[in-house]
């Protein structure tokens, strides 16, 4: 397991990483530009958060962190890993139907409501859980 200790940092493939649940005490990190979009992330081990130009984007309870995130017009995808279970939250779009698949087994599907929320659990503490979320 490995935390983000940039905070958040845009890797190689494209892809961006953030979170450091070992942190005890909440660190932000505003403005962080990323293909054309402004970052702020929130960290610690109770919570992590990531918003994008204000909007919300991710949330971890307790704090997690985050590798390869990828948002595709039908699809997002992500390594998270922390030292305990956490509850993730993450802003798609509204009224719709996903299929989830942790590390590439399907989960289930999973809708969202007016508020375009999605809650999953994942089980972490030993090694990374690879989500992926794709529209139906």
């Amino acid at each position: 397991m490995t935390a983000v200790k940039e905070l958040i940092k845009s890797e190689a493939d494209g892809t961006l990483s953030f979170g450091d649940y070992t942190l005890d005490s909440k660190t932000k990190l505003d403005g962080f530009e990323y293909q054309g979009d402004l970052y702020k992330v929130k960290t610690f081990k109770e919570i992590t958060k990531l918003e994008r130009n204000g909007m919300f984007v991710y949330e971890s309870v307790p704090g997690t962190a985050v590798e390869h995130f990828e948002v595709t017009e039908d699809s997002v995808s992500f390594e998270v890993s922390g030292p305990e279970d956490a509850q993730i939250t993450l802003e798609l779009e509204a009224d719709s139907e996903y299929t989830v698949y942790m590390n590439d087994v399907n989960v289930g599907d999973m809708s969202t409501n007016l508020s375009a929320k999605l809650s999953l659990s994942a089980e972490l503490g030993k090694e990374k859980v690879a989500v992926k979320i794709v529209k139906k």
